[in-house]
């Protein structure tokens, strides 16, 4: 393996920060240049094509982020097996992630494409938007395949150590995504389906520098023709770790879906209030979900070569940055909230429900920083089904019916339906709290 991957070597701090930096500004460039589409669009056309974009996009992350947890199956089997210097097992797992993303990328796609009007239907959305809205989630998930092929790729340079290059092909397709943008909706007029095929050109070009990097740089990892081939025990591990990262995220989004329905059944003003605070606390989250997904690779590569002791510490080390980032966002919130809100809307009404909604909201900061590095943790472990566990917890008991009984009880304020979110989030670091508790006390026992 490449030493300078080697992430069970030297300074866990330093490891951890160097990973997560590239991996941050990634998720930063992700979510701005899915803003862009909304952007520009907004500049060119009306309200039918901006909610068109609106509701696809919204479907898309969903996939985007599941397919991702799918992916971080592929990330924690190639990090342990790195920490354990065992070339064949690395070999083996990109090869068979291969055969296996490809055929779940065409199944998927196949499906959605035959019911993408029924989608459409069940998204709520406004008639005079459904013809675009239509077009755009065909088009986009006829790209499935590439933003399949991108995370997987990402994958296994990450699980090698490498989220540089990962970070390089995200800013390409942002760039080309941007440029595509204007011309096709600012100068062809193509509106929805421009926005789409910007984001699919975007995907294509980047998956094309992907592989080209993968040939000019070796990332420790060579593979030949015999290595692509599908192993069921390799396929099972990947779905051990993959599969409850990617319910859990989907979960997520559909409770994030059900809360923006209970938004909106207020009235404009706090869907659009709730609207503006879910993307200020999404650009918030971008640090913890960077530390995520860098204590998950930290993990795996450690607990591969037998050094738990070092899996802790990066734990540890996340826990205090994403703990002090949480209470530097709430704090800040707690004062200047309209600063933020205000960002996004001159309406007095909705900056006012968007800033009390935001000063409750953003302690989630605080309680979801807990979480997501135990998360992180887990996943490397190889128990990921603890992460899927607390989230459904959380949300089955805490944050939508939290948010349903305050839109009840509290129908002329924001403020009490903001702490739905964090209380769900201490009640998720609970859980991975009592859950680290355990086995490491049964770890301790072995000994």
């Amino acid at each position: 393996m490449n030493e300078t991957n080697d992430l069970t070597q030297g300074s866990v701090g330093k490891n951890l920060i160097l990973f997560a930096l590239p991996y941050l500004l990634s998720c930063f460039m992700q979510t701005f240049y899915g803003m862009a589409d909304l952007f520009v669009v907004g500049l060119y056309n009306g309200s039918e094509t901006t909610t068109a974009v609106s509701v696809g996009s919204q479907v898309m992350h969903m996939l985007t982020v599941m397919i991702v947890g799918f992916a971080m199956g592929t990330t924690v089997l190639i990090g342990r097996n790195v920490g354990a210097k065992d070339d064949r097992a690395v070999k083996r797992t990109v090869g068979t992630s291969v055969v296996f993303f490809a055929c779940l990328a065409a199944v998927v796609t196949a499906v959605l494409l035959m019911c993408v009007k029924g989608i459409a239907h069940i998204m709520l959305t406004p008639a005079e938007a459904v013809p675009e809205t239509v077009t755009y989630l065909t088009i986009c998930f006829a790209g499935i395949p590439l933003i399949t092929a991108y995370n997987v790729i990402s994958s296994i340079f990450r699980g090698a150590g490498d989220s540089r290059h990962p970070m390089y092909f995200v800013g390409i397709a942002c760039v080309v995504n941007i440029v595509l943008d204007l011309v096709l909706i600012g100068g062809c007029g193509m509106g929805a389906a421009g926005a789409a095929l910007g984001t699919v050109c975007g995907q294509a070009v980047s998956v094309a520098a992907s592989l080209l990097m993968m040939r000019v740089r070796s990332i420790g990892i060579h593979i030949s023709r015999r290595d692509v081939r599908a192993d069921r025990e390799v396929i099972s591990q990947i779905l051990k770790v993959g599969a409850p990262i990617a319910m859990q995220d989907g979960l997520i989004q559909i409770a994030f879906i059900v809360i923006t329905v209970i938004a909106n059944s207020r009235g404009l003003i706090a869907s659009a209030a709730v609207g503006i605070v879910e993307k200020l606390i999404g650009f918030m989250f971008l640090v913890p979900s960077a530390l995520l997904s860098s204590i998950s690779t930290i993990t795996a590569q450690n607990m591969g070569a037998n050094r738990a002791d070092r899996a802790r510490r990066s734990l540890y080390y996340g826990l205090a940055i994403t703990v002090g980032w949480g209470c530097i966002c709430a704090l800040y919130n707690q004062f200047l909230p309209h600063t933020l809100v205000g960002a996004f809307t001159r309406d007095a009404a909705v900056l006012a429900a968007g800033s009390e909604y935001l000063r409750s909201y953003s302690f989630d900061c605080v309680f979801a920083a807990v979480h997501f590095c135990f998360s992180g943790y887990f996943c490397g472990s190889q128990k990921s089904m603890i992460s899927f566990l607390h989230n459904i917890t959380s949300i089955l008991l805490v944050r939508i019916p939290g948010a349903w009984l305050a839109s009840v009880y509290f129908p002329d304020s924001l403020y009490p339906m903001g702490w739905a979110a964090p209380l769900g989030s201490l009640l998720s670091a609970v859980i991975c709290a009592g859950f680290y508790v355990y086995y490491r006390r049964k770890e301790m026992r072995s000994f």
